[in-house]
């Protein structure tokens, strides 16, 4: 994977963790900025061994912060709903 693509996974997976701990929209926002001025303040670094130590060290904290019950959208497997209200199987099969 490209350092491109691995920061914006980062990225992407911090911005949901951070959700998963948010009990509001507005109160996760704030959130999303730190996160983003996080990203901000290292991405002129171009030494590929400073990069690989700050993914690592950014993996580790997303290891650490992870949380026991993520947000699962409702009708997504794992959700409330999800397979809730079926519709009927078909019972009206003609034989041929």
């Amino acid at each position: 994977m490209s350092t491109k693509q691995t920061v914006a996974s980062l990225y992407r997976r911090s911005l949901k963790l951070s959700l998963d701990w948010a009990v509001h929209r507005h109160l996760w926002r704030g959130q999303a900025l730190y996160i983003r001025s996080l990203f901000e303040a290292n991405k002129n670094i171009r030494d590929p061994r400073q990069q690989r130590a700050l993914f690592q060290e950014t993996e580790d904290l997303l290891q650490k912060w992870k949380h026991p019950d993520p947000y699962r959208a409702p009708t997504a497997p794992g959700g409330s709903k999800y397979e809730r209200n079926l519709p009927a199987p078909i019972l009206d099969r003609k034989c041929a």
